[in-house]
């Protein structure tokens, strides 16, 4: 039985399964709202997580979007692989979409390890333009040469402190210290602790001899579109700690090599003094890992091929500091503002993360700006 709560103008609904659709309890504006906003949680999360998110975004845009709140991966559910993990949100999407006969367009916005779940994901949901749109895109939208995402017109896909280069070695986890004999211990016995999605994590899976999954992701393997379902989407944006994040890097959370993270300085907003830079990286065509980093070889190797791969899209990339914060050590999960109960909130995530507190509505005015571009019969 479906439990429904209503608080200041926001509903809220409870599936048989769990998960969490958060909508505008008016009828004008429910009926409306045809953006899907699928949230989801990292490693041993739940559907609260993003809770206070939710609410923010329906307040702010309660005629645009119906959020969902990812419930099929919770808790110990989340240690059984990041390709299992995909597959279940995908058939959870599909059945939000099925539900919701009026949604146009999609948005993911996801914590951690649920940023590799969402990419996985993605690739299961990615249907290819029709060959006709392809044909005619000259004189077409260029939305019309797009593929979509369970049918519906992809818009943005955002990631905040998600370790899209995997976990092993070269100061990937800040908590091993770089210590190479620790970072590579870690690897021997991270399964002992978060089993098969540990595997994934640290690239030691090796399913049929296929490569590590974290290395298909960055690529179109077999029958999964991951690299063209990540290219379908109008934008995609990071959130990266660059420090006192003690489970997920800077590098692998940015999708930068070494040499590539920004010197940064206390602050680029007044206001928002924990946005400490910003940058917009274009689309590069690059084909060869750069020298210098496939000389080093090892781990070094594969991920100079994970940073080229996933460079041959366009990133806006936000770099976040919570060093003068209390809550700093916290900062995995600072960076997502878990109940909206951060003091610190109201200076943070600026236009683009979401000042969830204060400024919502300029962040997600910014993430919803594009017109419905309907990819199925939305009149």
């Amino acid at each position: 039985m479906e439990n429904v709560t209503v608080e200041n103008g926001v509903c809220s609904k409870e599936s048989v399964n769990g998960s969490r659709d958060v909508w505008s309890c008016k009828d004008s504006d429910s009926s409306s709202a045809d953006h899907l906003v699928v949230m989801v949680h990292g490693i041993l999360g739940s559907t609260t997580d993003w809770k206070f998110g939710a609410e923010q975004f329906v307040k702010m845009l309660p005629d645009k979007v119906f959020v969902h709140r990812s419930d099929r991966n919770v808790s110990t559910l989340s240690l059984d692989g990041v390709d299992v993990m995909g597959e279940r949100l995908a058939q959870e999407v599909l059945e939000v979409i099925q539900r919701k006969p009026n949604l146009c367009k999609i948005s993911f916005v996801a914590h951690s390890v649920g940023g590799l779940v969402a990419r996985y994901a993605v690739g299961r949901l990615y249907s290819p333009p029709r060959i006709e749109n392809i044909e005619n895109s000259v004189d077409r939208n260029e939305e019309d040469s797009r593929g979509t995402i369970g049918g519906l017109v992809a818009m943005n896909f955002i990631t905040v402190a998600t370790p899209h280069l995997g976990s092993r070695g070269n100061k990937q986890v800040p908590f091993l210290f770089g210590v190479p004999v620790f970072e590579k211990a870690a690897g021997f016995v991270i399964h002992l602790i978060f089993r098969r999605t540990g595997r994934h994590l640290f690239l030691t899976d090796d399913d049929e001899g296929k490569p590590p999954l974290i290395q298909r992701l960055a690529e179109d393997y077999g029958e999964n579109y991951f690299m063209s379902a990540l290219n379908t989407f109008k934008r995609r944006v990071l959130y990266s700690n660059v420090g006192y994040d003690h489970i997920v890097g800077w590098r692998t959370s940015s999708i930068r090599r070494d040499s590539e993270l920004p010197k940064w300085e206390d602050s680029v907003n007044e206001k928002y003094p924990h946005i400490v830079y910003e940058e917009h990286c274009k689309a590069c065509e690059a084909e060869q890992p750069e020298p210098d980093s496939v000389e080093n070889g090892g781990s070094d190797k594969i991920e100079e091929e994970l940073v080229t791969r996933l460079s041959r899209v366009s990133w806006e990339k936000i770099d976040v500091s919570f060093h003068s914060s209390r809550q700093r050590f916290a900062a995995h999960s600072v960076i997502q503002c878990l109940q909206g109960k951060c003091n610190h909130v109201s200076e943070v995530i600026d236009y683009r993360n979401c000042d969830l507190t204060r400024n919502c509505k300029k962040f997600c005015l910014l993430i919803f700006h594009f017109p419905c571009k309907r990819a199925r019969n939305c009149q």
